[in-house]
């Protein structure tokens, strides 16, 4: 029996060793394997034919064109994957020929410098604008250094159509899917999703349950990509709208789990295997599990039980009982200014400075110096300096680590062997390594990319083994720029990319609180969208966080600064998750002044977001289940301000 007074346990994370431990952890990707044979298939074709056909220059290029393309290469639906690859090729290729251009007309060094200082700005501000933008922005200004610094083809404008070539034969590789259980992204995503949520059931009431949340928001994250929105009047295939009944099931369920996960009320083993067996439901076409015989007890169990009735009615395909159905309110239509209003955005300006001012330093430094592969420099500069990537201090180190490991390994490769189909084979090896290793880590990332390069030289018709030194001081160079201009002189730290992040975090959870307690009856199923909307804000959030952590003194202590208001604000989602629970199964009314505090304590967090001042108090609740007679957001609010006045 529990006393009545129990002892409040502490809800933020427990610290860690040191920031370098997890800046060396690599990560432990779920990769989609298809896309490695794929991968080397669109590199080794191209540099075969070119060796066949007496013209390896066009060879080499068509490769980097597969390279670039493998680079953006998903396991997701024919349409969003040509746009990916197709939008990241376009910059590429237009890179190619600019600069292809600067070369070809050989123009004066400080031209050729301001040329290049103003295609970093472009390529940083359009890496501003979210994950494409970033993709085609880095291969924009990295497309362009190596049309400046490589051999040109003859003639030297079929640079860029041959990188189009090998790109369009990558996409070649991956089509056509065909929409069955076994070979439809969106289905087999749902499967994983249905798999995460079966995980978090499993560790209701343990230690483990949180990050299990946060595997299951990233897996929705995933799958919401790749459906495309419900458009008003149009009419959906079959499949596509069981695809998406499904998927409103698990959002509910998702909800509905996390009510339970900050309860703390586990549910029997037979309840958390059922979302295991839709999913092998999907994966594999099996036959759809029969419902468990359960009789939830609390207004979260209840929330529960009719979401996952909901969803084994739309995986098993059965008409859905309008009593317990939850359904997502349409996604907004894109906005065609969006982009516009990203590019010409203060966030997108300053970090397209950024690239901007460190690419002409190495420009200029490039010029000075005897450098005799002059692209490597600015090559090295705008891959560091990618935004979505994590911590810059950790990437310039990395990248010098991994391309003085790279070039070891190529040193003993080439002392072995110039053979050339021999080299096109290593080619395609390393090829088929990048999905893996740009999900593991950033420096073994690195290790596999010195050898691409150095053995692409090589096929070029120079010395590989005779840019292994120059290699390495080119690389600790740019790393140096990078360390110098576009990070302890830049006044943009993880914790200023933090606290924005926390910022929108607390304005969605304050939108979905408000549409809980107070849902106006024309936009009831908004309420779904905007807790998607929250939950995705959240993980954003942790991520940055999880990134700052990485950096040394004082940068990742600042950001550890905030650990404890990224935990109380995943928290608070699950509160507001049980309250909705509570209202809706349990007969409780909404209470004006319960809402009222956590508004206030949310607008609070906001403010010392703002003022870039981290709360100096810790969240504690008492350990054990919640009472489901009390209301969730009493207990909530007394843990945030617990956390804002200590």
């Amino acid at each position: 029996m529990t006393s009545s007074n129990p002892t409040p346990t502490p809800t933020t994370p427990a610290r860690p060793r040191s920031w370098w431990a997890r800046a060396v952890r690599p990560a432990r990707p779920v990769v989609a394997w298809v896309l490695a044979p794929r991968a080397a298939a669109g590199m080794a074709v191209p540099l075969c034919a070119g060796l066949a056909a007496g013209r390896l220059d066009l060879g080499v290029f068509a490769g980097l064109g597969a390279m670039h393309a493998t680079l953006n290469d998903r396991v997701e639906p024919a349409g969003l994957r040509l746009l990916r690859i197709g939008g990241a090729l376009a910059a590429s290729a237009t890179g190619m020929l600019i600069g292809g251009a600067v070369l070809h007309w050989r123009l004066p060094t400080a031209v050729a410098v301001l040329v290049l200082t103003a295609v970093a700005f472009v390529s940083g501000a359009l890496s501003a604008t979210g994950p494409r933008g970033s993709a085609a922005g880095l291969l924009l200004l990295v497309s362009t250094a190596l049309g400046d610094g490589m051999a040109p083809p003859h003639p030297w404008w079929v640079a860029g159509p041959m990188m189009l070539a090998g790109a369009g034969l990558v996409v070649l590789l991956g089509l056509p899917y065909r929409p069955h259980a076994r070979s439809d992204p969106p289905r087999l995503q749902l499967a994983e999703v249905y798999r995460a949520l079966g995980t978090l059931l499993e560790e209701l009431g343990t230690s483990q349950g949180p990050a299990a949340r946060r595997v299951l928001t990233g897996r929705l994250n995933q799958l919401q990509d790749q459906l495309p929105p419900p458009r008003p009047g149009a009419r959906e295939s079959a499949r596509l709208s069981a695809l998406r009944r499904a998927y409103e099931g698990a959002l509910a369920a998702t909800e509905a789990a996390s009510g339970l996960l900050w309860a703390r009320r586990p549910v029997p083993p037979e309840v958390a295997a059922l979302p295991e067996q839709l999913a092998r439901t999907l994966a594999a076409d099996a036959p759809a599990p029969p419902l468990p015989a359960w009789h939830p007890d609390t207004p979260a169990r209840r929330a529960l039980a009719d979401a996952l009735r909901t969803a084994a009615d739309a995986v098993a395909g059965r008409p859905a009982d309008p009593a317990t159905v939850v359904r997502t309110a349409p996604v907004p239509p894109p906005d065609p200014w969006r982009l516009r209003g990203r590019l010409l955005s203060r966030g997108a300006a300053r970090y397209g400075a950024r690239v901007a001012l460190c690419i002409g330093v190495a420009e200029v430094l490039t010029a000075a110096l005897p450098l005799n592969r002059s692209y490597w420099v600015p090559m090295t500069v705008a891959f560091v300096l990618k935004p979505d990537l994590g911590s810059v201090f950790l990437r310039a180190v990395s990248r010098a680590v991994g391309t003085v490991l790279g070039v070891v390994l190529t040193a003993a490769l080439l002392s072995l062997t110039t053979e050339r189909w021999v080299l096109v084979g290593v080619v395609a090896l390393c090829v088929a390594l990048l999905p893996w290793s740009a999900a593991a880590h950033y420096g073994l990332n690195t290790m596999v990319m010195t050898p691409l390069a150095l053995v692409l030289v090589q096929l070029g018709g120079g010395s590989g083994s005779a840019e292994v030194g120059p290699r390495v001081l080119d690389t600790v160079l740019a790393s140096v720029i990078v360390l110098v201009f576009g990070y302890l002189l830049w006044p943009e730290r993880a914790p200023h990319r933090i606290e924005p992040r926390l910022v929108t975090a607390t304005e969605t959870l304050r939108a979905y609180l408000t549409s809980v307690t107070e849902p106006p009856a024309e936009d009831a199923r908004a309420q779904v969208w905007l807790r998607r909307t929250a939950y995705r804000a959240l993980a954003d959030a942790r991520q940055e966080v999880q990134h700052g952590l990485t950096e040394p003194p004082p940068a990742g202590q600042r950001a550890e600064a905030w650990l404890p208001a990224t935990a109380a604000l995943e928290r608070l989602s699950g509160a507001v998750a049980a309250y909705a629970a509570q209202l809706r199964y349990g007969g409780r009314l909404s209470e004006p002044a319960e809402v009222a505090r956590v508004l206030a304590a949310l607008d609070q967090l906001a403010a010392a977001a703002r003022r870039h001042r981290p709360p100096a108090g810790v969240a504690t609740r008492p350990p054990g289940p919640h009472n489901p007679q009390r209301s969730a957001l009493t207990q909530a609010a007394a843990e945030l301000e617990q956390l804002l006045h200590g």
